[in-house]
């Protein structure tokens, strides 16, 4: 609690949950302190960011009022610590004052009045907390070793994990380059079947052309002898 001459301040810090995309809440407690109306006046240092409800007020001697302090939805995790600010101003006001009749110009110091001022800081907390972690077990062996050793654990299977996974990966390279080395061979080995078989094609057609010729000859002789010999017998 802090402890002002005319008014107290419960809590001296404004803590909010803080979780991305939702809006966060907290509460303050004003209490006038004195036997006279005060007058008060909440400001913060980013007021596009905070919303607070109600930001001024008249608080009745020995009353309290309570004040809403709403931080808007946030994209993106804010600075650490955090910069925001806020200052709350109190001041003492004639009996009878009402919120009406609160103006700027009352918390003005230039007037002499004397006006109270607290800053309050603000702080951000996790909006679900881990939950605590106890002292010991039911058989008396600290819960920090057996984390210790479940670390352990996790780290010895993430690393066979690591390795079948290497084993793995390098047999399969392995399968696929002698496959690509069969497939290499296999093309190698067709081409030189169709360079054979052309070949034979070759062969065989010039040995029917080689044949062709050798027999018209012996045809042409055999007419040749036939003639010479009617010429002889006429």
């Amino acid at each position: 609690m802090s402890m002002g001459d005319l008014i107290s301040i419960h809590p001296s810090e404004l803590k909010f949950p803080f979780e991305l995309r939702r809006q966060s809440s907290c509460s303050m407690q004003l209490t006038n302190k004195t036997e006279k109306y005060v007058a008060f006046k909440v400001k913060t240092t980013n007021p596009k960011k905070y919303c607070v409800r109600p930001n001024s007020g008249i608080i009745l001697p020995g009353s309290s009022c309570n004040v809403t302090v709403t931080m808007q939805a946030q994209k993106e995790a804010p600075p650490e610590p955090c910069r925001d600010k806020f200052l709350v101003q109190s001041v003492v006001t004639p009996d009878g004052t009402t919120s009406k009749d609160i103006t700027p110009e009352m918390f003005n110091k230039e007037d002499g009045r004397v006006v109270n001022e607290f800053k309050m800081r603000v702080i951000y907390i996790p909006a679900n907390p881990p939950s605590p972690v106890p002292e010991g077990s039911e058989e008396g062996t600290p819960p920090r070793a057996s984390s210790q050793e479940n670390g352990n654990q996790n780290f010895e299977e993430v690393s066979r994990s690591l390795e079948d996974t290497k084993e793995k990966s390098s047999e399969a390279w392995s399968a696929i380059s002698k496959l690509t080395d069969e497939k290499s061979s296999a093309l190698q080995q067709n081409q030189r079947l169709r360079q054979e078989l052309e070949q034979i094609r070759k062969d065989i057609s010039e040995s029917r052309a080689g044949g062709f010729s050798l027999m018209f000859v012996m045809l042409v002789g055999l007419l040749g002898v036939l003639v010479g010999y009617f010429v002889k017998r006429g």
